[in-house]
């Protein structure tokens, strides 16, 4: 077993390091073979050509898990190549915006990555979430793995990277048009990097009951308070990137609001109901738990005694 995990994570590993050589050769080549103008654009291209390298291999392992890390793996990896690419971190001139940014979203990544490696098995084992779209639908099952298990999701990505990545954009092309940092900016870093923390402790709590409780219910610390306390992270996590970029680009760029709430409504009514019903029809005592507690807020809900 151990030596299988292993070899799991060495075609993972390459997997991505493929697929960042991918993105970076189709960046470049959007602008040199297409004309294509804008960062941004070639930024988007190049990052559906990694998925699409990434899914790719997922299909001949027959493992749509592979995926799993890009979540959390691509903004980190995008941010810092774009960053080199715009000389935007040279030594002593880097500015604070951008730092702010920049460590908010390698520690969510860092973070969640550490956790999904933690969590990963091998190749022999996939998201039980795949394996019933594939057993419910095998007809569509491609076109769901593509599109659904795979795209959207970048897509979402994308478009809550979306207002740091403008940030960077202006820094690099207009750059008397960023403002200085102020209290909104310190206030979307202290979302993010707290939404990064709650994750960490939801998830450690999590891995610790399950030792001890496996099977149970779990309604200790965190999850004591919210069905889904590592979503509501993830949630927040985004909000504050947008509130941290928002607070230093000008008035017009409000639209890029779309990301935040991409995501957003990606948990209420994709991520937080399947696991809902998984939960239900595997523990009965769930329906109690669900009835008392609530999925994100952290305010228990009032209940008859």
């Amino acid at each position: 077993m151990k030596k299988t995990r292993s070899r799991s994570f060495l075609i993972i590993l390459l997997t991505y390091v493929l697929a960042t050589i991918t993105g970076i050769f189709v960046y470049k080549l959007t602008g040199s073979l297409w004309d294509i103008k804008g960062i941004l654009p070639k930024v988007f291209i190049a990052d559906t050509a990694a998925t699409v390298l990434v899914w790719l291999v997922g299909v001949y392992y027959k493992n749509s898990s592979v995926y799993d890390p890009y979540w959390s793996v691509a903004p980190p990896v995008i941010m810092i190549l774009l960053a080199f690419h715009l000389n935007l971190l040279s030594p002593g001139s880097m500015p604070v915006s951008l730092v702010l940014l920049m460590a908010s979203v390698w520690f969510w990544g860092i973070r969640l990555t550490a956790n999904w490696a933690y969590t990963f098995r091998d190749l022999g084992v996939q998201d039980w979430r795949y394996t019933k779209f594939r057993n419910d639908f095998p007809g569509i099952w491609q076109l769901i793995n593509f599109f659904g298990i795979h795209y959207m999701p970048t897509l979402i990505v994308f478009f809550a990277m979306l207002p740091a990545l403008i940030v960077m954009e202006t820094l690099h092309t207009s750059p008397d048009n960023i403002g200085p940092v102020n209290l909104l900016t310190v206030a979307g870093f202290a979302v993010s990097t707290g939404a990064a923390l709650l994750q960490f402790f939801a998830d450690r709590q999590l891995h610790r009951f399950r030792r001890i409780k496996s099977g149970r219910v779990c309604e200790t610390g965190l999850w004591k308070y919210a069905r889904h306390p590592n979503y509501s992270g993830e949630i927040l996590m985004w909000w504050g990137v947008y509130v941290m970029s928002i607070s230093v680009l000008p008035a017009h760029y409000w639209w890029i609001v779309c990301g935040a709430i991409l995501n957003t409504l990606m948990f209420l009514f994709i991520s937080i109901p399947l696991m809902e019903h998984r939960q239900l029809s595997n523990k009965p005592e769930y329906a109690s738990y669900r009835d008392r507690v609530s999925a994100l807020t952290f305010i228990r809900k009032n209940t008859r005694t």
